[in-house]
């Protein structure tokens, strides 16, 4: 098959499966209603743009070497996701505050997480490291595949954000909606677990 198809099939698999962004962005979309969390899903793209910048110019295997930065990185990634997990599960149905002015996590909290999310790099170099984009690789490859990916994960954000928001408002019984909530908080908590694991 042809190298660019494999590789948006790739990326689409592998930004597109549930993780800790794409969990964390339905999650609070289905929490606090898909207008609110927009400033959080641009800080996730931003965060990724970093991250691709990162594993594409070899910078984080090099970081990654030096002692004790992987298990530091997966700690804060941990302790972060597990404060969400717990600010989703205690948040009212979307039923029951909307008129509420309950706190969203800002932009930057999003592009903190990318950032000291270990799926997002394991994601980039997976699909940096087995195809050839550009005939001769080099720079040229490196920019291509950067620039489809980042594209690819904005559309991947946007249709989680849809997918919790529209869940939520499916939900119109307070007590179903807080078991969404409670039901997302603990999928993030597993996607820690699983983190952990690797």
């Amino acid at each position: 098959m042809d190298a660019l198809f494999l590789f948006i099939l790739t990326s689409l698999a592998l930004t597109g499966s549930p993780g800790p962004n794409t969990l964390s962005l339905a999650a609070l979309s289905a929490a606090f209603g898909r207008g609110r969390v927009v400033p959080y899903m641009a800080g996730l793209n931003l965060g990724m743009v970093a991250v691709v910048a990162l594993v594409g110019s070899g910078f984080w295997a090099v970081l990654l070497s030096w002692p004790g930065v992987a298990p530091v990185v997966t700690i804060a990634a941990s302790a972060y996701l597990l404060f969400l997990a717990f600010k989703i599960a205690t948040a009212p149905p979307l039923a029951a505050r909307m008129a509420e002015a309950a706190a969203v996590p800002p932009w930057y909290a999003g592009a903190a997480l990318s950032l000291s999310n270990p799926k997002a790099y394991v994601a980039v170099a997976a699909v940096f490291s087995r195809y050839l984009l550009v005939p001769g690789g080099g720079l040229a490859d490196q920019l291509a595949k950067g620039g489809l990916l980042l594209a690819i994960i904005v559309f991947v954000n946007i249709l989680w954000l849809v997918a919790g928001s529209l869940l939520a408002r499916a939900v119109t019984r307070p007590e179903v909606g807080r078991a969404v909530n409670i039901v997302f908080a603990a999928l993030l908590v597993l996607s820690v677990a699983f983190a952990a694991l690797l």
